[in-house]
């Protein structure tokens, strides 16, 4: 019966009759698409044998062309610890840094379209302890750093923080007291706007600038004006505190293990997102899905709008997809994405100007071009049960053969 479905399935779709995944994107048959599913399959292979050679448990893949998803499917285990858990399409995985782009950044340009903030103010007008780059050979010399910077990583403030040193030197550290710490102790390596170097505090002063503007939790904030907006069911924060419902606890993936044997499971991964900023955080702290990645990612492609839901007008989006006039060649960073040619979530096919991705440290990744209006959402466990592995290679893999399944550019 079960298999009887199944063609009944792939039969609907190829004969163009809409069907809808949960409640995102319709499901298509890629040939109808302008894809090659034959090509696309391929992707079950490479998956497969990452699975084997061990570079994570399990994880999902969504490809996602214009409005439709044309493939999705699960691979491996959601869990291998405490017990043996099969992957399923609709898990739930910790975002990490793709919160940057799903949560922060949607976020704060949403704040710049209400006239709220501008992308050329500096961060000490919303923060005025937010001290400025030095010039070391003329300390005279001094440049303030804009939200402009924090969302390119041009800012040349410190990467990260150290969190066992930090607590150990502040043992009653709150999530205002990490802030000033940011914005009075953390380095600033080079002038503003020369120079990249990817940092998780320049989300986390972007999340206060909001939080400090709207009154809201970034949290609350993003929940209510990015995810419930575009209609996600399954993407949200889960701050301290947070009771998680039985039903979506078993679909979370859980990530490393902790001292006490146990994972973390609906409990941000990240260190200065769960130790400092309690779940609450500008760098990671996003739970989503597979799904709910494919109605972001489409709306991206779309100037801000997908399912009728619109989260950014088209010339916002045109910007945040724009580098910074001015910027130096090196400068490979456009508005809370990654634009480099050499970001391996992006493959090795995907037309140059038009191809922009983000990675989360926990296996996750999203890219998209806005040309063919394709994209690929990976979603992995690579940090379970503990923390080794490389998704590099596996990403550029799954991405080329997506690109070579694309036979029909306009649709």
């Amino acid at each position: 019966m079960k298999k009887v479905l199944v063609i009944v399935f792939a039969g609907m779709l190829c004969a163009g009759i809409p069907v809808f995944a949960g409640n995102g994107l319709e499901r298509a048959c890629p040939e109808s698409m302008g894809m090659d599913g034959g090509k696309l399959a391929k992707i079950d292979s490479v998956m497969n044998r990452a699975v084997a050679d061990r570079e994570f448990p399990g994880g999902v893949v969504a490809v996602v062309r214009a409005d439709r998803i044309v493939y999705l499917k699960a691979f491996g285990y959601k869990a291998l610890v405490p017990v043996k858990e099969v992957m399923t399409e609709d898990a739930i995985f910790d975002m990490a840094s793709l919160s940057k782009c799903v949560g922060t950044t949607l976020s704060v340009m949403q704040l710049v379209e209400q006239g709220l903030v501008r992308l050329g103010d500096e961060a000490r007008r919303y923060i005025p302890e937010f001290k400025p780059w030095t010039d070391p050979e003329n300390p005279e010399t001094e440049v303030h750093i804009t939200i402009r910077d924090l969302l390119t990583h041009t800012s040349g403030l410190d990467a990260y923080i150290d969190v066992a040193d930090y607590m150990k030197n502040h043992p009653r550290s709150t999530p205002d007291s990490l802030m000033l710490f940011i914005a009075t102790k953390a380095g600033r390596g080079f002038r503003p706007g020369t120079d990249t170097r990817y940092s998780c505090l320049n989300f986390i002063t972007l999340q206060n600038i909001l939080q400090r503007v709207t009154g809201q939790r970034l949290c609350d904030y993003a929940q209510a004006n990015v995810f419930d907006r575009l209609g996600l069911q399954s993407t949200r924060y889960f701050p301290v505190g947070t009771v998680i419902d039985a039903g979506t606890l078993a679909r979370i993936v859980p990530t490393e293990v902790q001292e006490n044997g146990k994972p973390y499971r609906g409990e941000v991964h990240d260190p200065i997102a769960n130790k400092l900023n309690l779940g609450n955080s500008g760098n990671a702290g996003v739970f989503s899905c597979a799904e709910d990645l494919a109605v972001v990612a489409a709306a991206m492609m779309n100037g801000g709008e997908c399912n009728g839901h619109r989260v950014l007008s088209p010339l916002t989006v045109e910007r945040m997809l724009t580098v910074p006039v001015g910027y130096p060649p090196e400068v490979e960073r456009v508005l809370g994405w990654d634009h480099s040619v050499y970001a391996g979530a992006r493959g090795d096919l995907f037309p140059d100007a038009t191809t922009f991705n983000h990675t989360g440290y926990t296996g996750t990744s999203m890219s998209f071009d806005t040309r063919t209006r394709t994209a690929v959402i990976i979603l992995t466990n690579r940090v379970h049960p503990r923390d080794v592995g490389s998704l590099t290679r596996t990403r550029t893999l799954v991405n080329n053969i997506v690109a070579a399944s694309v036979i029909r550019e306009e649709l």
